[in-house]
């Protein structure tokens, strides 16, 4: 893996767990759109490619993985973790706890480790595509490999995006 070693795939080599890298290059800035430009430029469809979301529920800070095609939903990820109120970290908190940057966030090797609440629909895939660390860089693994490395959980947590 020279040059593409990142905190997340050293967590992964670490559990001798199986994925596979694809490098890519992204116009567009990390925003609304973002997710669904790195689906396309993996080739992925976008209910497969998951983006990695910093929360707050009841001033705990966990992570939530959703795909990139839909949105969390706090509601139901409050629900999830038995909490009542939700609400998405600030960039500067998800940074500072993860200690990757927004658009590079990964479910693996971040700084801390908070929970971490996996959308059930990743299951509906064989493999799903989650960051690896760093923008231009996405990881293949199955979702049973993600929860088995990171100790999370699976629940219903996204929404439609309503138009």
């Amino acid at each position: 893996m020279a040059g593409q070693a990142t905190r997340a795939t050293a967590e992964l080599d670490r559990a001798g767990a199986s994925y596979q890298v694809h490098q890519y290059a992204v116009d567009e800035k990390v925003g609304e759109g973002y997710g669904e430009a790195v689906a396309k430029a993996i080739g992925m469809a976008s209910d497969r490619v998951f983006k990695t979301l910093v929360a707050e529920v009841d001033d705990e800070v966990l992570v939530a993985v959703v795909p990139v095609a839909r949105r969390l939903s706090a509601k139901k990820l409050a629900q999830a973790v038995e909490g009542k109120r939700c609400a998405l970290a600030s960039p500067a908190t998800a940074e500072r706890d993860t200690g990757y940057v927004p658009g590079g966030i990964s479910p693996f090797g971040r700084r801390k480790r908070q929970p971490l609440v996996l959308d059930s629909s990743a299951f509906q895939h064989e493999t799903i595509a989650v960051s690896g660390g760093r923008r231009g860089l996405q990881l293949e693994l199955t979702p049973a490999t993600l929860l088995e490395v990171t100790g999370g959980v699976t629940a219903d947590i996204a929404d439609e995006w309503q138009i």
